[in-house]
Order: C-alpha cells, then sequence, then structure tokens
C-alpha cells in the first residue's frame, strides 16, 4: 500500500497502470471529508473516529493533507503523529499527504489514493484537509460526506462558517463542545442555516449540528450515528455521479498539464510578463500545442472529428 501510494504522489506512468487495473474494485468506500480551521482539533477528531469505526470491525484508511512549504515545497507530514495509537492496527492504513504547492485544501493525488483505498478493501476512508479556511471546499466535490469542525473561541465564529464553506457541509461538528461558547457557536450556525438561500434546483436542506469533545471522545458515537444516518438519506447515484463530474474535471487538467509539461507553461507565463501576450491568448496557444502534441502521437484532435453541432 505505502509503495502504491508513492507511485501514486509522484505521478509515475505504473501509477496510473494500477489505478486502472483496480478501477473496477471501487466504488465500495465511505469516504468522508473532514475539514475546518487550523486548531479546531480535526486530527483529533480522526483519531476517535477511526477508533469508533475499529469498534466496529471496519477498515479505515485516513489521507492527512498538510501544507508545503512555498520556499522548500518540503511538508512536515506531522499529522501521523497524532494518531500513533493506531500505527500497529492491521484495519488502519493512514498516509500523509503533501499539498505541493495545490490550493483548496486537498493534495493533487487525493483522487487517486481514495481509489487506491477503496480498492484495498477499506470501507471508510478518511480526508483530512489542511484547514485553510473558507475557501477550503474541494473535498466536498470528492467526498461522500464533508464535515465542517468548528470550536468556540476560534475568532469570528460568523466569519469561519460564511458563504462557500456553509454550503457544502453535510454536517456541522462543534468540536471542544465543553469549552464557553459553544452554545453561542450553535445558535450562529442556525442562525446563519436559516438566512441561506439554496441554489436553483434544489431544496432547502439545513444540515444536522452534532457537539463532541475529540480529546475525551465525548459524542464520538453520536457523531458515526449521525454521518450513518446522513449517507443513507442522500441518493447514492447522484452523489457518484455529482463526484466524478467534479473529480473527473481535476483528472482532465491534471492530465493536460502533464502533456503540456512545465517548460511550455514557463515559457508562456515569461512571455506574458513581458507583454508579447495577453493571458487568454497563451492559453489558446498551450491548447493548440497540446492538440498538436495529440496529432503527432497518433491521436486525431477533436477538431478532426465530425460534429453534429448547429454552426
Amino acid at each position: 500500500m505505502a509503495r502504491a501510494a508513492t507511485l501514486i504522489e509522484n505521478r509515475l506512468p505504473a501509477a496510473r497502470q494500477l489505478i486502472q487495473l483496480l478501477f473496477a474494485n471501487t466504488g465500495r468506500a465511505l469516504t468522508i471529508g473532514i475539514t475546518g480551521a487550523p486548531g479546531v482539533g480535526k486530527s483529533t477528531l480522526v483519531s476517535q473516529l477511526v477508533s469508533a469505526w475499529r469498534l466496529a470491525s471496519r477498515k479505515v484508511g485516513v489521507l492527512a493533507v498538510d501544507p508545503s512549504s512555498p520556499y522548500t515545497r518540503g511538508a512536515i507530514l506531522g499529522d501521523r503523529v497524532r494518531m500513533q495509537q493506531h500505527h500497529q492496527d492491521p484495519g488502519v492504513f493512514i498516509r500523509s499527504v503533501a499539498t505541493r504547492g495545490r490550493l483548496g485544501g486537498i493534495a493533487e493525488s487525493t483522487i487517486e489514493l481514495d481509489l487506491l483505498l477503496d480498492a484495498a478493501g477499506f470501507e471508510v476512508i478518511l480526508i483530512e484537509t489542511v484547514g485553510v479556511g473558507q475557501d477550503e471546499i474541494d473535498v466536498s466535490q470528492m467526498a461522500d460526506l464533508t464535515l465542517l469542525v468548528l470550536a468556540p473561541g476560534f475568532g469570528d465564529d460568523v466569519q469561519a462558517i460564511k458563504a462557500g464553506i456553509l454550503e457544502v457541509a453535510d454536517i456541522f461538528v462543534i468540536n471542544k463542545a465543553d469549552q464557553p461558547g459553544a452554545e453561542r457557536l450553535e445558535q450562529d450556525l442556525r442562525a446563519m442555516q436559516s438566512l441561506a438561500t439554496p441554489a436553483a434546483g434544489t431544496e432547502q436542506r439545513q444540515s444536522p449540528i452534532c457537539r463532541v469533545a475529540a480529546t475525551e471522545g465525548t459524542g464520538v458515537a453520536n457523531l458515526v450515528a449521525l454521518i450513518e444516518e446522513t449517507h443513507r438519506g442522500v441518493s447514492p447515484v447522484r452523489t457518484r455521479q455529482a463526484a466524478w463530474e467534479s473529480r473527473l474535471k481535476e483528472l482532465v487538467a491534471a492530465r493536460v498539464i502533464d502533456l503540456l509539461g512545465p517548460s511550455a507553461i514557463v515559457e508562456r507565463a515569461e512571455k506574458v510578463v513581458a507583454g508579447q501576450l495577453d493571458p487568454f491568448l497563451a492559453a489558446d496557444e498551450l491548447l493548440d500545442l497540446l492538440m498538436q502534441n495529440e496529432t503527432v502521437r497518433g491521436r486525431p484532435s477533436h477538431h478532426d472529428a465530425p460534429s453534429d453541432r448547429a454552426e
């Protein structure tokens, strides 16, 4: 598992072949995204959730995403330190993953690593995001359920739950609920939910709120029950299709960048900086270059394919 994960993170050709071979065995795991600001106790909560599901004899995989340094490109990968109690359990696999500069709270290889764990028979997969704040919503596009973890006393509580992140949370988890301010935080959450406007074509929904104290394990069993109840209430076909629409966009974008190569992108960026190209023309040139490369390799470009669109 560890060697396969390394292949995937290093974006080696063998990794793609491996995922293609394993894909028929995927689609059975419950993938849960866990997001929230730094310091709210996500790692501690993840460790408690692992313990709860292991008591139920379910195999659990954890992808803990850590930020990479913008200078050295390195990452501490320290979440495993907080979960040492599980390191000898063969029913638990924990992998720390560096973002390598990717924004949105997850790593570039998260989709493939999730598929690897799924194919390996892990029944629950927990993806703990970096914890960058309000725009950390990418995990919601690939997880079956998204938990937004909050805690009282972390700055402006309403600021932490406004636009974007509020809409993607399937369950709100108030951690450190034994501390002052938990009641106020729940009231703020409910007020924000009552003011939210549903997107066109969707129904108004109120995501449930669960209080826990992860360091003591208080409320974790209730949270597990709520997660499973919420998941049962979601259409699995609709959820999987929506998830794969987002995943395919990610995979196509990554594939295009791989095919172009960094030098082509750097060359256009230099011209944009020098004022020789505008960014839109630079993007068009890159797309043209991509189609030329594919034609040279013997694959017809999309422009060569017949079209039934009305001109």
